[in-house]
């Protein structure tokens, strides 16, 4: 079974134009992701760093894996992904060299929490 902790801050999903510049904002803090594609940038930030003016799904709480994981290691993510779409959970995730990253919104956080309890995990909030 697996450890996780919550983050304290909140994120949000961004979207921006694919030829637009990256902004400093999406990637300023401690957590933050970046993909670019022929059609858009999409970045992962704390929401307090996203300009109003910028498409944005605001709201989500951060959950960390403890790693690190081997690449050749199967069904990290699957042993968390699974308790999660069984309770109705929807996430956006976000993998490193090391370890993954969970995102769902802040709203389901206790049926997160209580979801990955019941799968066989520690949750620290």
């Amino acid at each position: 079974m697996l450890t996780l902790s919550v983050l304290n801050d909140d994120y949000s999903v961004c979207q921006l134009p694919p030829d637009a510049p990256l902004p400093h904002w999406a990637t300023a803090g401690d957590l933050f992701a970046v993909v670019r594609t022929p059609q858009e940038w999409s970045a992962v930030c704390r929401s307090a760093q996203v300009p109003p003016d910028v498409r944005q799904d605001a709201g989500w709480a951060a959950l960390v894996l403890h790693g690190p994981f081997e690449f050749t290691l199967t069904g990290i993510l699957a042993s968390v992904l699974n308790p999660l779409a069984e309770a109705g959970v929807g996430i956006f995730a976000l993998s490193t060299f090391d370890t993954d990253y969970v995102l769902i919104k802040r709203v389901n956080l206790a049926r997160t929490v209580s979801a990955l309890r019941t799968a066989g995990h520690t949750v620290q909030e």
